[in-house]
């Protein structure tokens, strides 16, 4: 049977589904369709590209979740991460109105049977077509049919820059999507490591500290709203905000953090979400109207919480302990 949604289905005479489509993708995934991204019953399940426009062989690009962490998904070319998404957050639906289609394509994370999995779609009664596919390039798509046209018409697509690709701007750089050239930058505190490189456009090996940090006296922490935050993470079960940043602030080797209270519906019933980094913070962007807040470990002396940007400094930076902090 060819289901109405694309999936088609071998069952039996007492109509037992023995075979479907939909459990093994290929380069494109349907509304309806379970991506399995945990590995407690089923194996991980990618998608897989062509390897060129007219030849449907797998080719050298896959899509799928972290096999270790399954909260965040990357773009592979080969078995080296060519592009990462955002880390999600909770296993609720996340929605994206598209006036084209006058609809709202949501994606979210459910639990069946321990199992979890990715899957998108459009809420009835939308009768859309729309679908997510990665090419033979490696970009990922989130395309819609347009009938006036007879084709399929990108809504999305990733990466849209060099910027974007995964470590792009090396350690401690970030990738600056808010400007109108979209380029590399280091956190404010950082200077590049290779300043000739870095003027050259070649940011491969990143950035490092100004000064170096002092443990333990009265360290703060530099705030950065709407980030796509660093790969590499601890994830920290059942902590409050406060006691995520006594993880962070306790531990000498912990670079960086971010704190996400989820709702009741979170995965594995935990509540809350702390991310601490305790290694060098790669694959950073400064998104536009999205995205987390990301606060990195800045030297401090008697609580004081030293800027580097010059202008502005009041804004950019947050500090999380009470009673008063001199801005320099």
């Amino acid at each position: 049977m060819l289901d109405n949604n694309g999936n088609f289905i071998l069952q039996s005479s007492h109509g037992t589904i023995l075979w479907q489509s939909f459990d093994y993708p290929t380069d494109t995934l349907l509304p309806g369709m379970n991506l399995t991204i945990t590995h407690k019953t089923h194996a991980l399940k990618r998608l897989i590209s062509w390897r060129s426009p007219q030849d449907p062989s797998p080719g050298n690009f896959s899509s799928g979740a972290d096999p270790d962490e399954f909260r965040q998904r990357f773009i592979w070319n080969g078995s080296t991460p060519y592009l990462r998404g955002s880390i999600w957050n909770n296993n609720l639906v996340i929605g994206q109105y598209v006036e084209s289609i006058k609809s709202t394509i949501y994606y979210r994370l459910l639990t069946i049977d321990d199992e979890v999995y990715a899957s998108f779609g459009l809420p009835p009664p939308s009768v859309a077509l729309v679908q997510m596919k990665i090419d033979y390039s490696g970009k990922i798509k989130t395309r819609v049919w347009n009938s006036n046209m007879s084709k399929w018409t990108d809504l999305w697509s990733g990466p849209n820059h060099e910027c974007n690709k995964f470590g792009y701007c090396g350690p401690f750089g970030y990738c600056d999507n808010t400007q109108p050239i979209v380029t590399c930058k280091c956190l404010d505190g950082f200077e590049p490591n290779n300043k000739q490189d870095w003027t050259a456009s070649r940011f491969s090996q990143g950035c490092h500290r100004m000064e170096a940090i002092t443990c333990g006296q009265g360290d703060g922490f530099l705030n950065m709203s709407t980030m796509k935050i660093p790969s590499q993470f601890l994830y920290v079960k059942n902590r409050s905000l406060d006691e995520c940043i006594a993880e962070c602030t306790s531990n000498c080797s912990c670079t960086a953090f971010t704190y996400t209270n989820m709702s009741i519906d979170a995965i594995n019933g935990d509540e809350t979400r702390c991310l601490l980094w305790t290694r060098d913070l790669i694959d950073m962007e400064k998104l536009i109207g999205q995205g987390e807040t990301l606060y990195i470990r800045v030297n401090g002396l008697s609580g004081t919480v030293y800027c580097f940007c010059f202008s502005a400094c009041a804004v950019r930076y947050t500090p999380l302990f009470p009673g008063p902090v001199e801005l320099q």
